[in-house]
Formats: C-alpha cells, structure tokens, sequence
C-alpha cells in the first residue's frame, strides 16, 4: 500500500513538472491595451553563477522566449507593445548539490506607436527558487520554471505600471479626433 501510494505522489509530481503555470489557466485580464508586438531575448554577457549546470545561451533564450511568448500572447489589447529582455545571469544547481536555482533578467517595454521605450532604464528581476526539491527535476525543468517565474514578475511590473504610470492606456483613434473637432 506504501509503495502505490509513493508511486501515486511521484506521478503527480512529474506530471506537474510540465505542466504549464496555474495562472495561465484562469480568464485573461487585459493590461489595458496591451498587445504583444515582439518579445526579444538576449544573453549578451550571460554569467553562470556558483555550483550551476551548464547551459547555453541558446537554451537560455529559447526558454525565456517561451515563457514571454506563453504568457503575453494571450493578450489582445489594440495597440502593439514590444518587451525586451537580457538575461543576465543563472543558477541550476544539481539534484542534490545544496544551492538555489536562480536567474537573473532586466526588461524594457517599447510602444510601437511612438517608437519609444516606456521606462527610461531597464527593469532588474531576480527569480531565485530558496525552497525546492530538484530530486524530480529535470536540468531542462528548472530552466523552464525559472523561465515562467522571470515571465510572470514582469508581467506583475508591467500592471503595477500600468496603475501607477498609466501605461498601455488606450489612445483615440485618429478618427475620433476628427468626428469631435467637427
């Protein structure tokens, strides 16, 4: 009995580990007028940091490209925004070597009606994942959920703009501009 219920727990563990994240299932909630453009990523000067897995820059884009894409595609706002992301550093430490799994990213967010950057310097986010066990986790996962982790704390910085900045406020149309002047 002991042991089917072990192997119950360890499949839904695996199971969960591909699963996309629970947020991305629920109703989308516009960012005011907020459709995705472009979602480039870099990793111009990617440093692996402490007892880390290699990982390529390749590998590093790829998963941070999908997350962008996963969570910004679901938007469909009227006006295209684009968001540009550096990877700046990581951590994949293996199963059970102690450390945490880590990375760092910085952003900008362009509007592509005016060809400027919303905010003047880059943004800096950490995803660093203190409590985990590892012990079920693929290099490949922890890749993936820092990814997903990195995508969604921009995703929150780029609402705590829109409140307090007024960011992706939907503009008149340049026809309504002309039916109120006449």
């Amino acid at each position: 009995m002991f042991r089917l219920i072990a192997a119950l727990c360890v499949g839904v563990c695996l199971a969960g580990c591909n699963a996309a994240p629970a947020d991305l299932a629920g109703p989308v909630e516009p960012i005011g007028a907020f459709k995705l453009g472009h979602a480039e990523v870099v990793a111009p000067n990617l440093e692996k940091l402490l007892l880390s897995q290699e990982a390529s820059k390749e590998e590093m884009i790829a998963a941070v490209d999908g997350a962008l894409e996963e969570r910004f595609r679901r938007y469909e706002g009227t006006q295209y925004y684009h968001i540009g992301v550096s990877i700046e550093a990581y951590s994949i430490p293996p199963a059970l070597v102690p450390g945490k799994s880590a990375i760092a990213l910085r952003a900008t967010v362009w509007d592509d009606a005016s060809a400027q950057k919303l905010n003047d310097e880059t943004e800096l986010f950490h995803v660093i994942r203190v409590f985990e066990s590892r012990l079920n986790l693929s290099r490949e996962d922890q890749i993936k959920r820092l990814a997903e982790e990195g995508a969604l704390l921009i995703e929150k910085w780029m609402r705590e703009q829109q409140k307090s900045q007024g960011w992706f406020a939907p503009r008149a149309e340049a026809g309504d501009d002309v039916a109120d002047a006449g």
